[in-house]
């Protein structure tokens, strides 16, 4: 089985939070604004759901269930929940370059550079971190990876995406297994060629997944 979450990294979590909040509302559970949480509490509990997703991924990675995340997120968090196989299709913002000599800075390192633009104290070029920017192509070696591994899945869950960012969306022509999962709030042009469709959050149905195989 093969997972791949393609939630844009550049959405901010506000916007999330916000529709969540939204949803909220529309359903009834806050009907005096008086009883509406403030952003940092919508903001934490975005946050605890966001863990708790890549959370299930580690757990059925480790269970030998899951052989891969495919990624456009740049956060590093899929990695810091447990997971090992990770293809970033973005990069992440945990490695950043300098585009003259090429040694690799961590974030914190990075971070201390920046005065506005960082400069690699050995060399004096710029470093950038090693993420792919708009107009910019994405590593060819990363994209064979990333087909490689929808390919030979037997299963390709989708998570929080909807499908309509490329080239990224175009690597789901690359599946040939049986059975082609959707996990998304709203439709998608591939739910039709879908085995299974859920319309619930990514997070809530991978925890369910993983309740269940554990029995």
């Amino acid at each position: 089985m093969q997972f791949s979450i393609d939630r844009n990294s550049p959405v901010p979590a506000y916007y999330q939070i916000q529709l969540d909040l939204s949803d909220r509302i529309q359903r009834g559970e806050w009907n005096d604004r008086k009883q509406l949480p403030s952003e940092s509490t919508l903001a934490e509990q975005y946050a605890v759901s966001r863990i708790t997703l890549r959370q299930a991924l580690a757990e059925l990675e480790k269970m030998g269930k899951l052989s891969a995340v495919v990624t456009q997120n740049i956060d590093g968090l899929h990695q810091k929940a447990g997971s090992r196989k990770v293809i970033e299709l973005h990069g992440s913002v945990l490695r950043n370059i300098c585009q003259k000599c090429g040694r690799m800075y961590g974030m914190e390192e990075f971070m201390e550079l920046c005065s506005p633009v960082p400069h690699c104290p050995g060399c004096g070029g710029v470093v950038k971190p090693d993420v792919v920017l708009y107009e910019e192509m994405l590593d060819r070696n990363t994209i064979e990876d990333a087909i490689d591994e929808i390919s030979r899945a037997d299963m390709l869950i989708i998570g929080g995406t909807s499908l309509v960012v490329y080239p990224a969306a175009g690597y789901v022509d690359y599946f040939r297994g049986d059975s082609l999962v959707m996990i998304n709030r709203d439709e998608t042009p591939r739910d039709s060629r879908c085995s299974l469709v859920f319309r619930e959050s990514v997070g809530k149905v991978l925890e369910a997944g993983v309740a269940a195989l554990k029995g």
